[in-house]
């Protein structure tokens, strides 16, 4: 099914999810920015209010003070829904439980091996976290709503399967369908890039933008694209693979199957195979793929020319990336996310410059360039994200308003 656009979306849910990206806003700059009528605005946020799923707040007045009653503006109600988002990694799984406000209540993690896993143990995974994040989060996991579940590789996010993710050991799995069976609860899945970008859209700093992309660099390169305020996923859900796009013909082997794919250059792995080779370091079976790599960052920060080599490579393919991102989509903003952008060697001034000498010369400015050096659980936030996204549009979208359960339960729990 392709995605609903802004314009097709009942004004009711389009309200709603204004609200919640923009966090807390006046009545009056609803009506504004999405240009209805103000007393539309009036009779559908209080029908929003009545169910429980916004609330007034007073706002101070500018310059604190002021005659009359106080400013109110509209957030949505924190707790009443919770959903979980689970991420699964090549190192380990992660999970979150958050509130329709988008509030953590808690999080856990699963260690796991760093080969690919079993459907079996991967559900496993999945139901462990469950039962840790509900149990930390003082819920219990028929509470919630819905799951989110990001994870790498190929993802059909309408059908559920993956066609290929590097944590699986098989291909063609429809995993939302097994875990949703497994967890009792309905599953939403998607690429995990797309759900670090979802979260950016929802809770980070493209609240305000209508397009902007997000590059990821951890154990694999990925990238998410929001178009006119939607987050983009090709004609089939399998678009914005830019890690896997051709830098080299014939060139490194990708893990993936195919040769020369940006990723072959530029993730963990492949910055690990290259420093075995100059600097002689030992096999991954003997030392963590992290280990290795703070190993190479050290003796690049100490002046080791090889290791300052394989960043500044790495960096260049970077640059090369970015470039194309800003010539095929002329986004507002380009945020590097990950673990990786510790290693400020990827996104050095040098590597900066070198995306603007590579870009079309149009006289204008190149993208704004942010780096988000988040840990695990923004992915897990994001998958999240996802969840609550579609218990939006189960409540709100296309007539369809009957909540999973009543708002405000356990609402003590969050108090």
């Amino acid at each position: 099914m392709p995605p609903v656009t802004t314009a097709q979306r009942p004004l009711k849910q389009q309200i709603f999810e204004h609200v919640r990206g923009l966090g807390q806003v006046p009545r009056v700059q609803v009506a504004r920015d999405l240009r209805v009528s103000p007393a539309s605005v009036t009779t559908l946020t209080s029908e929003l209010i009545e169910a429980g799923l916004l609330e007034e707040v007073q706002t101070p007045r500018e310059g604190g003070w002021g005659r009359g009653r106080p400013a109110v503006a509209l957030r949505v109600r924190p707790g009443g829904y919770y959903v979980m988002g689970l991420k699964l990694s090549d190192r380990e799984h992660t999970a979150v439980v958050i509130d329709l406000a988008g509030r953590r209540l808690a999080s856990a993690t699963v260690a796991r091996d760093p080969r690919p896993l079993s459907v079996k143990a991967t559900l496993d995974a999945g139901e462990t976290l469950m039962q840790r994040v509900c149990a930390e989060g003082g819920i219990t996991p028929d509470q919630l709503s819905g799951v989110g579940l990001g994870t790498p590789g190929f993802i059909d996010g309408d059908t559920g399967v993956v066609h290929w993710s590097p944590v699986l050991d098989v291909r063609g799995v429809d995993l939302a369908s097994l875990l949703a069976e497994r967890l009792g609860r309905p599953v939403q899945i998607d690429n995990d890039a797309n759900l670090v970008t979802l979260a950016e859209l929802w809770f980070g700093a493209g609240r305000s933008l209508s397009d902007f992309a997000v590059v990821t660099i951890e154990h694999g390169v990925g990238m998410g694209f929001v178009m006119n305020h939607q987050l983009y996923r090709g004609a089939r859900g399998l678009g914005m693979e830019l890690g896997h796009t051709k830098v080299q013909l014939d060139g490194a082997l990708c893990r993936c199957g195919q040769r020369g794919c940006l990723e072959a250059y530029l993730a963990d792995y492949a910055l690990v195979r290259e420093a075995r080779t100059a600097l002689n370091l030992p096999d991954p079976e003997t030392r963590s793929v992290g280990v290795l790599l703070e190993s190479l960052y050290e003796q690049a920060k100490q002046g080791n020319p090889a290791a300052h080599s394989i960043f500044r490579r790495a960096g260049r393919y970077l640059a090369l990336a970015l470039a194309n991102v800003a010539n095929l989509f002329d986004p507002q903003l380009i945020i590097l996310s990950g673990e990786r952008m510790r290693y400020d060697y990827l996104y050095a001034g040098e590597t900066q410059a070198e995306m603007k000498t590579m870009m079309l010369e149009t006289g204008r400015a190149p993208p704004a360039l942010e780096i988000h050096a988040w840990g695990d659980m923004i992915w897990a936030h994001g998958a999240a994200a996802l969840a609550l996204q579609e218990l939006t549009a189960q409540m709100l979208g296309n007539g369809r308003e009957a909540a999973p359960r009543e708002p405000g339960a356990r609402e003590g729990a969050l108090s």
